[in-house]
Order: C-alpha cells, then sequence, then structure tokens
C-alpha cells in the first residue's frame, strides 16, 4: 500500500524536487530501488519534454540561438539527473549504467530534435546551427566526463551524418553562387580587405572577373565564418578538401578565360563558366593576380602541408598554362605551324655584321616580346614581386621547353647534305647560349667556348640597353611584333618600354640567376 502510494507521488506531473526526493527514498527503504531509478529517469524525461515543447514555438524568433538553448536544456537535466542519482542512490555501477543508457537515448532526441527543426541543410544558416550545435553539446559533454558519464563519441557518431550532409549541400551552394552568376550581389557584405585586395585589379581586367574573385572569397570566407573551433577540430578534415575542390573549379574557370585550347579535356563542361576571355597581356596578368591574390588568402586558414601544396598546386597550373600558351602563341601560327625557320642559319656566309653579337631577329623579337609582358606586369602585379619573379621564371622555362622540343626546327641542323656555315653555326650557339639550350646532336661535340656564354650575356645587356632608349634600337617595329594575331597590350615597339627594372628581372631568369621560389611551406 505504501509502496503504491510513493510510486504515485513520485508519478505526479507537477510533483517538486524534494516531494520527489522523498519518494524516491522512501521505495529505496522498500527495498525497490530499481523501479525507484527508473521512476528518477522517467521524471528527467518528462521535465525535459515539457521544457522543450514550450521552447519549440519559439525557434523562428531567435534562430541562432535556437541550438545553443536546445543543448543547454537538454544537456542541464542529463547533468542534474546525474548528480541526483549518485546523491539519492550512490555510486551503484548498475544504477550508473542505467544513467549512461538513458543519457544515450536523451541525446538520440536532441540530436533529431536538431534536425527536424534546423533550416534548410544548404542555407548558410543550418552550417551555423549545425556549428552552434557541436560547439555547445560538446561542451557540456566535456563536462559531464568530470562526473564519470563518457558520450563525447556517441554524440559525435550521431551528428557526424547531419553535419556532413550540411558541409556537402553548403558548398554545392557555394558552387552554384560562384558559377552559375559571376556578378556580385549587392547584399553581399564584402570584406574592406577582399575588395581592396582585388580591385587593384579592376582597370585591368573585365569586372566579371575582379566580381568572381570578391565573391569566391567572400563565400569561402562566410562558411568558415561559421565554423566553430570544435567543429573544425572534429570535422575540418571534410572541409578543407571541399575549399580545394572549389578553388580547383574556380581556377579550371579562369584558365578557360585564357585565350588557346585548354589541354585538359575536362574543362570543356566550363566552356560557359566565364563570360569573358582574356586578350591582352594585362587582362591575362589580371587572372593570374586574382587567383594569387585569392591563393594568398585561402593559404593561412591551416598549417596542414598537404592541403596547402593542393592549393598551391592549382595556381601552379593555372600559372604554367599561361606561360605555355603564352610562349608557344609566338613559335606555332594558329593554324599550328612553327614559325621559326631554321634555314635562315643555313645561308649565312658571314657578310652581315649585325649577326656578330646578337641572336637571330626572330630571337630578339620573342625577348622584346617577354620585355614587354615583364614590364606590363610590372604594373599589374604591382606588390606582387614574388608572383612577378616566378612568373617570369617559369616563362623562360616555357621558351626552354617549347624550343627543344621543336623537332622540325632542330631536324634541319642534323641534315648533313646542308651544312651550317661558321657564322650560321656562330649564331646558332648565340641563341643556345641566350636561352640556356641544349646543343642539337650535330654539334653538341663542340668545345664550350667561354665566348659563347659572355656573347649571350652581352647580347642581353645590349637588348635592356635599347629597350631603356640608351642606344638606337637596330630591331625594326616587325620584327617586335611578328605577327598581328599576336596580342599585346601596347603598339609600341621594344625601344619604347618604360620599365628597365621589370625587363631586367625577365633578363635575371634568363640568365639562370634566378631560383624558383616555392610557397608550399613558406609564408606566401
Amino acid at each position: 500500500m505504501l509502496e503504491d502510494q510513493l510510486i504515485e507521488i513520485a508519478e505526479q506531473p507537477a510533483v517538486g524536487a524534494n516531494e520527489l526526493k522523498k519518494a524516491l527514498s522512501g521505495l529505496i527503504q522498500l527495498g525497490k530501488g530499481p523501479s525507484a531509478h527508473q521512476l528518477l529517469l522517467k521524471s528527467s524525461s518528462s521535465r525535459l519534454q515539457k521544457n522543450i515543447e514550450v521552447f519549440l514555438p519559439l525557434r523562428s524568433v531567435c534562430p541562432k540561438t535556437f541550438p545553443a538553448t536546445l543543448s543547454r536544456l537538454v544537456f542541464s537535466m542529463i547533468s542534474s539527473t546525474t548528480r541526483e542519482s549518485g546523491l539519492i542512490f550512490g555510486e551503484n555501477p548498475v544504477y550508473t549504467n542505467r544513467i549512461v543508457q538513458w543519457a544515450e537515448w536523451e541525446i538520440e532526441f536532441f540530436v533529431r530534435l536538431v534536425k527536424d527543426n534546423a533550416p534548410s541543410s544548404e542555407t548558410v544558416s543550418a552550417l551555423c546551427t549545425a556549428s552552434i550545435c557541436v560547439q555547445d553539446s560538446l561542451n557540456y559533454c566535456l563536462m559531464l566526463e568530470s562526473k564519470g558519464l563518457k558520450i563525447s563519441k556517441l554524440l559525435l557518431v550521431l551528428l557526424r551524418p547531419y553535419i556532413e550532409e550540411v558541409l556537402e549541400l553548403n558548398f554545392r551552394r557555394a558552387r552554384k553562387a560562384v558559377f552559375d552568376s559571376m556578378e556580385v550581389d549587392e547584399n553581399l557584405h564584402l570584406s574592406p580587405h577582399f575588395v581592396s585586395s582585388l580591385s587593384a585589379f579592376a582597370t585591368s581586367s573585365d569586372s566579371v572577373l575582379v566580381d568572381s574573385g570578391m565573391k569566391f572569397l567572400y563565400i569561402v570566407a562566410d562558411i568558415l565564418k561559421q565554423l566553430t573551433p570544435l567543429v573544425v577540430s572534429h570535422f575540418g578534415g571534410n572541409v578543407l578538401p571541399r575549399i580545394s575542390q572549389l578553388f580547383d573549379k574556380f581556377i579550371d574557370a579562369l584558365i578557360r578565360a585564357l585565350p588557346g585550347p585548354s589541354d585538359d579535356d575536362s574543362l570543356t563542361e566550363l566552356k560557359e563558366t566565364i563570360p569573358f576571355r582574356a586578350e591582352t597581356d594585362s587582362e591575362q596578368l589580371a587572372i593570374l593576380g586574382i587567383a594569387f591574390t585569392i591563393m594568398d588568402e585561402l593559404l593561412p586558414t591551416t598549417e596542414l602541408k598537404d592541403w596547402r601544396r593542393h592549393i598551391q598546386y592549382s595556381f601552379d597550373k593555372l600559372r604554367d598554362h599561361f606561360c605555355r600558351k603564352y610562349v608557344l602563341s609566338f613559335i606555332y601560327s594558329r593554324e599550328g605551324k612553327t614559325r621559326l625557320n631554321a634555314h635562315i642559319y643555313l645561308g649565312e656566309d658571314g657578310e652581315d655584321s649585325q649577326w656578330d653579337t646578337l641572336p637571330s631577329l626572330p630571337f630578339q623579337a620573342l625577348f622584346a616580346k617577354l620585355q614587354q609582358l615583364a614590364t606590363v606586369a610590372g604594373d599589374v602585379l604591382l606588390g606582387k614581386e614574388k608572383l612577378q619573379k616566378i612568373l617570369l621564371a617559369r616563362l623562360t622555362e616555357a621558351v626552354l621547353m617549347g624550343l627543344s622540343k621543336e623537332q622540325e626546327f632542330w631536324g634541319v641542323f642534323e641534315d648533313k647534305s646542308i651544312p651550317l656555315q661558321p657564322l650560321g653555326l656562330q649564331q646558332v650557339l648565340i641563341f643556345t647560349f641566350f636561352w640556356q639550350l641544349k646543343l642539337p646532336h650535330c654539334i653538341s661535340a663542340l668545345p664550350v667556348d667561354e665566348w659563347f656564354v659572355e656573347t649571350a650575356k652581352s647580347a642581353i645587356s645590349k637588348l635592356l640597353m635599347e629597350a631603356s632608349g640608351s642606344d638606337t634600337s637596330e630591331i625594326d617595329d616587325e620584327h617586335i611584333i611578328l605577327h598581328d594575331d599576336i596580342v599585346s597590350d601596347s603598339d609600341d615597339t621594344v625601344s619604347s618600354l618604360s620599365s628597365v627594372e621589370s625587363v631586367e628581372s625577365f633578363a635575371s631568369a634568363s640568365m639562370g640567376e634566378l631560383e624558383s621560389p616555392n610557397f608550399t611551406d613558406q609564408e606566401s
């Protein structure tokens, strides 16, 4: 009879804490400890349910505080119930195990509530909700561990599918936002830092490209801003690869904006991504500058070397594509025919004195074209000296690769029926040393004479002097820009170039004095 009365008191919805404790203690004295403990857990679940029912209608009023408040309700109840169990029933392992089991059920219920009442998973609000949920609930779990209740692992297991879904859908949204519309939404609150870092390229490129860069940075920054420290700690491995993939796609789109076909067939799906083609030198360099600036913003995000290498590799792909296409556009016509003619060296008999110390006119023109690019780079990439130096070094490498692979050109020298004349041989050696090329097989047996090295250096110095106006140029305009289909920012000849400092940086790359910096493990 007394047992029934005590159970009835404990099951009353409005029973107070003191009354509940007395009823449970009475049941324990009657030898009904397990029943009393079950009533404690049932009472806690009932009170938690009521608190949640009162709170849920208010979630639309304060959506940002919803996960934090829900976490407090659930984990506070788990904490108080654990404490009451210890005070009433002691540290009995049987009751402790029941507390753990009950807490696991409540946590499962908590995760379902978060998912069912959170904003749509592809929205940034959902990412914010999920992040706050992880941060607050894990903090509560850490507090409960001091009471012997270890449930952090279970919480992470239950939350992982939801967090991964939100991350995946948010990055899908980010990709659509970046590529479906390249214009910046006026409602986006862009960081002044982003605006200032990219607006410098506005005068050198179409505003669509600058806007796309700003939008990319904004979207990535907005995603990262939602991630709390504990989310980064436990789920960062899912975030960084997705940023890398987004950056890869952005780089692929920029490659599509450069003139000439891409070497990567997979880029055809992005054919219409950016409704703009960079034709002039300044526009193409602005693309590199935009990508480099974004890379600079992304690299400090983490210290993970593998991730930093991946971001660096994506940018290198764009840079190397530009260098390769830029050089090949000089070596080959639009029809794919070589512009280099090795036969000009076969007929030289020593009568033309201008060939004594300079490479042939086509190679002078190539050097002049790269000087022009260096000058434009000094303006477009102002303040990005590292990028300028790396770019010019890679352009030099592209020249070496392009010329070395031109079999039609070198094949002429292999034809023993048309021997090289002395002056022609000298001329070949000059431009070989000038560009640091490997000698063709037919003349590779010749001893390396220091005269050729010094002559190549002298030729570079002479061309630089002509570029700065210190000397009268012997190169006609038609030899500076050999074909109309090579687009440049200026119609001026090499003699009109104003920046000696810029072209000298190319000379240093040509003369092998420049080491290629590597940003992978260094500060960008």
